[in-house]
């Protein structure tokens, strides 16, 4: 990795050079290709071995609950973690490959759903260890005049990955591999788009372990942006705490637990109310921990930065919600939508749906690809004429009118120019409130901040897993298509959150 010599600022971190930007986010490359590849063949995956489109919430609900239990673990703990010449984020990075890796090997190769199930949860656990320090390690190697370059050069990777990991299946068919298998049996151009897809995963990751090397501890108190409260303040405020938000929390648990019954919900609706008990008891635990004294923990850790965060990431975070909603959605319903409303098959045993599940790879992929482009051209340009703010509003607004555009397309080939929109929005939501936050967060917490924004991710996906099924097969059953109507609904809604986000420096534009 090369580093430019330092700008005039004192003590500030060196500025790094493209070869640099390229070397701290290439291994994303790897890990996006694993993600496109669980994004886009998981529901087929699992339609083939058997289970009915209704049931594709609850299966998918192992991908954001698996992200919402890791992520804030791997932010606190690599946030405190040192390995002298193996770094910080690093081994995290590497762990999370090598079990990625074997969970793509293994995934295609199974047998009945309930294997398909555990693997979705081994993988998307493995790439959430390696995906959460890549988000703070930008924030680590680089200054804040380089922080929104380094997100879009991550956000251009994530595209291009995700690309390779849409658009292989399709590439593998044209290549004459076989589309088609005995029923309950996965095609052997998802199988191989998986091994080839683990493989890549793991090399791009040790690339980015071998050309890069991280700031010690000391060196990163030397340099500007510092905290000015030790990383256990938070926690230490708990003990001032009662317990009465905990005991709501429960009882709001409690309530969506009898509402199962009381409104004959889909079932999956009761591990929302379980979650909202268990992090109604988690923060009891942790306000009992500080006022004993034992502040130090990690429990009253990430309780006392989740309950404290900036104000600026407070208001993001409603923004996250509302646009990862529409994302879940989409990666839940495309493949069921295109091949039931645009091919005329519901049957995941038959050709013609599995052609349309190739052509779903085609679709994201362009996504995918467009939002590599919009991540290092169009962002940049709007971002410096009309504000960070302003130009994340402008990206959600175009893959809400992408998302309605699913209701005036008669022809699959169309749907091309819907991803147009929804790639533009893709590419923002990756990269705008990223450069955003890394500017203003607390350098020594950026690990765990970053692992608790996650949660306005992974929250609205587990809505969308536990209570979407409820929707669809009560007022919309047979007909996928509606699942898009809700999708840009919520990305318009996520548009208008906007409005209340103000970012230093930008807050007349913005």
């Amino acid at each position: 990795m090369t580093i430019a010599a330092p700008d005039d600022a004192v003590r500030a971190k060196p500025r790094l050079d493209w070869r640099g930007l390229w070397n701290i986010s290439f291994g994303f490359f790897g890990i996006q290709i694993g993600f496109a590849l669980q994004n886009a063949n998981m529901s087929r995956i699992f339609q083939t071995l058997g289970t009915e489109i209704d049931n594709l919430p609850a299966l998918w609900v192992a991908a954001p609950l698996t992200g919402l239990l890791v992520q804030p673990i791997i932010g606190h703990m690599s946030d405190r973690t040192w390995l002298g010449r193996f770094g910080r984020r690093r081994p995290y990075f590497l762990a999370g490959a090598i079990m990625a890796a074997l969970a793509l090997l293994l995934m295609p190769l199974a047998p009945v759903l309930l294997f398909a199930a555990v693997m979705l949860w081994v993988l998307d656990a493995s790439l959430n260890v390696s995906m959460e320090p890549f988000r703070a390690f930008v924030g680590d190697m680089l200054r804040k005049d380089q922080h929104s370059a380094g997100y879009a050069v991550q956000t251009a990777f994530i595209g291009t990955g995700a690309v390779f990991g849409s658009i292989f299946p399709w590439l593998l068919e044209h290549a004459g591999v076989s589309n088609v298998a005995a029923p309950g049996q996965i095609p052997d151009t998802v199988k191989v788009a998986f091994w080839f897809g683990g493989a890549a995963l793991f090399l791009s990751v040790l690339w980015t372990v071998l050309t890069t090397r991280e700031y010690s501890p000391e060196e990163m108190a030397a340099f500007d942006g510092g905290v000015a409260e030790s990383t256990d303040m938070a926690a230490r405020r708990l003990a001032d705490r009662s317990f009465v938000s905990a005991a709501l929390w429960i009882c709001a648990g409690a309530i969506v637990l009898f509402a199962v019954e009381a409104l004959a919900l889909e079932k999956e609706v009761y591990l929302l109310g379980a979650l909202l008990i268990a992090y109604g008891v988690a923060s009891g635990a942790a306000v009992a921990l500080a006022r004993g004294g034992r502040d130090t923990n990690m429990l009253s850790s990430i309780v006392g930065d989740f309950s404290g965060m900036p104000s600026l990431m407070k208001r993001l975070a409603l923004v996250q919600f509302f646009s990862w909603s529409a994302l879940f959605i989409m990666w839940i319903n495309t493949t069921p939508v295109v091949a039931h409303d645009f091919y005329g098959a519901p049957d995941a045993a038959s050709a013609l749906y599995q052609q349309g599940a190739n052509w779903v790879d085609v679709l994201f992929a362009t996504y995918n690809g467009v939002a590599a482009i919009a991540a290092l051209t169009l962002l940049p340009f709007l971002s410096a004429r009309l504000g960070k703010a302003r130009t994340h509003m402008i990206g959600l607004l175009c893959g809400a009118v992408g998302y309605a555009s699913f209701f005036f397309v008669s022809e699959p080939q169309w749907l091309l120019l819907s991803e147009i929109g929804i790639g533009i929005a893709w590419a923002s939501i990756l990269a705008m409130p990223y450069a955003i936050l890394a500017s203003s967060l607390p350098q020594r917490k950026l690990g765990i901040y970053m692992g608790l924004f996650n949660v306005f991710v992974v929250v609205p996906q587990l809505l969308v897993a536990t209570v979407m099924g409820s929707i669809m097969k009560r007022f919309f059953p047979g007909e996928p298509i509606w699942t898009m109507a809700f999708a840009a609904g919520v990305l318009a809604l996520a548009a208008v959150a906007m409005l209340w986000v103000k970012v230093p420096g930008e807050a007349e534009s913005g």
